[in-house]
């Protein structure tokens, strides 16, 4: 890691309300580069409502977002040049097949023609896609849509990516091959960073990670910092100060 280099991604006092109570709460994150970063929380924890705001999908009520020092609200352009996402909800243009899919976003980020024809053919092929390739992605599963996803997040070969719940809705078999790609990702200075709700997964993957809970990070650095000496899915229910429930009650259940 070079500490010279800005840090991949920069959260500072960001804040987001819809009408009530804020859904992010001076939320501060540091990404340093080069790290592969978790991003964990309960359900309405406010999760998505943070990545959005950090990469330019939903402009904040206040604070700031910075890609490798570039502002993402005053510098779109240039920040977004950096970041592949994988928003919460991918809308795409679903009466494309995957390789159209994938064409028009190349050429839309400005990528020349063959470089596009030879990117899309190897995500496809890496993704286990290529087979699928004269199927709409209207009639992809939600697994491949998971996937034509990243593979639209990597084309542009950004040097930071953002996912949200990469891994929902994906059999085993593609999980690991995208755990190689990101696992490789890094390994050749790339930065990530994703949100799970798998407490093992983000254990195994990630070497940083962040807890939030009602907006708010409660807790933030190294894997081992946050976990101390318990499992992350136990420092994690201390931390959002839950409740292990189904000990007690539903009796009926087994009657």
């Amino acid at each position: 890691m070079n500490n010279l280099q800005p840090s991949a991604l920069r959260l500072t006092g960001l804040y987001k309300g819809f009408g009530g109570p804020w859904v992010v709460d001076d939320v501060h994150l540091d990404v340093p580069p080069g790290s592969f970063f978790g991003l964990v929380g309960p359900n309405g924890a406010g999760k998505t409502t943070t990545l959005s705001m950090a990469v330019g999908l939903l402009r904040p009520d206040g604070g700031q977002a910075q890609i490798f020092g570039v502002d993402v609200w005053a510098d779109p352009a240039r920040a977004k040049a950096a970041v592949g996402v994988l928003p919460d909800g991918l809308a795409v243009p679903e009466r494309l097949t995957g390789p159209e899919l994938l064409t028009y976003s190349g050429l839309l980020r400005g990528l020349p023609a063959d470089v596009v024809a030879e990117r899309t053919a190897e995500l496809l092929g890496v993704l286990e896609l290529a087979d699928a390739g004269h199927t709409l992605v209207i009639d992809y599963s939600a697994g491949m849509r998971k996937k034509i996803g990243l593979a639209m997040a990597l084309l542009h070969a950004p040097k930071l990516l953002v996912l949200d719940e990469p891994f929902e809705a994906v059999d085993p078999i593609s999980a690991t091959t995208i755990r190689t790609i990101l696992q490789r990702f890094v390994a050749a200075g790339g930065s990530v960073v994703l949100s799970s709700h798998v407490m093992a997964l983000v254990e195994n993957l990630c070497d940083r990670v962040a807890v939030i809970t009602s907006g708010r990070v409660v807790a933030a650095g190294t894997l081992a910092e946050v976990r101390g000496p318990h499992t992350l899915e136990e420092a994690f229910v201390r931390l959002v100060g839950g409740r292990v429930g189904g000990a007690e009650g539903l009796s009926w259940l087994a009657s």
